[in-house]
């Protein structure tokens, strides 16, 4: 029970990145938007919400610059697909390449730097045996991607904002002829996704890893595309997986900590492999994908024709 507690909270931790980045792409995949950048977009706001922290001393600037970032990056994003009509997949691929060269430049000068964090954890709570180590002890960005969970649970289900958008998702040229504004109700969505990765990036740089590393990031915007088809669009699943995905990265740390007889290489594939794993058993059925996901996902709309 000693070893579990930590074991939790480290995969709390490693999973809020993943929920944070993931909760923000369903929300542009029930617009109908697929949005491939999000390993781009991670990557610069961790770089720009890291700068900030140095410069400024604050962390919070840090997030704010960090969720600004994503949100221009999703802008230029929803400019070229959702106004000029550009392809959505070759467009986030571009974003996820430009954000990469892009995080590398503006970091050379911070490489090396750190910053130091205070310790967290809710009064009283957290001196509780086990469970005080194991759920209480976190950094409030933590507490604050379940909430988020649990918001867009209830918008999505609750709510005739969360209705209009799902309705976007599925026939944009319904809703517009019931006189929504397909293209602005996509730039929100995009918008908030952006917001939803430039925190998850910043998470990365200001709490996760206190520090920039070129390449930080290391795949996880890739795993939260995923993890929006493994949660079939539905919020609550994606926390679940989110915290999967994080035991099972946290599991390979620990493993080779305890020193066992497998390449470290290997191990480190371990969440990347069970990603596959994961979509291999998902796509075998087609019919309860279809059935979930948005039907106008990846397509443009175009209002004047």
């Amino acid at each position: 029970m000693d070893a579990l507690a930590p074991l939790i909270a480290s995969a709390m931790i490693a999973g809020t990145p993943l929920m944070l980045a993931a909760l923000g792409l369903l929300i542009n995949e029930k617009s109908g938007v697929i949005n491939l950048g999000s390993e781009g977009m991670m990557l610069v706001a961790a770089i720009t919400g890291f700068a900030v922290a140095i410069n400024t001393g604050s962390v919070v600037a840090g997030f704010l610059a960090g969720a600004v970032a994503g949100m221009l990056m999703a802008a230029f994003f929803a400019w070229l697909t959702v106004w000029l009509g550009a392809n959505q997949v070759a467009t986030g691929l571009a974003l996820s390449l430009f954000g990469v060269g892009a995080s590398a430049y503006i970091g050379i000068d911070y490489v090396g730097a750190t910053l130091t964090n205070p310790r967290f954890g809710i009064p009283f709570l957290q001196d509780l045996p086990f469970v005080g180590q194991a759920f209480f002890r976190h950094h409030p960005m933590v507490y604050l991607a379940l909430i988020l969970c649990v918001a867009i649970f209830w918008f999505l289900n609750r709510t005739r904002p969360g209705l209009i958008l799902r309705a976007v998702g599925e026939s944009p040229s319904s809703a517009h002829s019931l006189g929504y504004s397909v293209r602005r109700i996509r730039l929100a969505a995009l918008l908030f996704g952006g917001a939803c990765c430039g925190l998850a990036g910043g998470f990365m740089s200001l709490v996760y890893t206190p520090m920039w590393v070129e390449g930080m990031v290391a795949g996880r915007g890739w795993i939260a595309l995923a993890l929006t088809t493994f949660a079939t669009w539905r919020p609550l699943r994606v926390l679940l997986g989110a915290y999967l995905f994080g035991g099972i990265t946290i599991l390979t740390y620990h493993m080779q900590a305890l020193g066992v007889p497998v390449a470290s290489q290997l191990l480190s594939m371990l969440p990347y492999l069970a990603t596959i794993l994961v979509l291999v058993l998902i796509s075998r059925n087609a019919d309860w994908i279809r059935l979930n996901m948005p039907a106008s996902l990846g397509k443009n709309f175009n209002p004047n024709t």
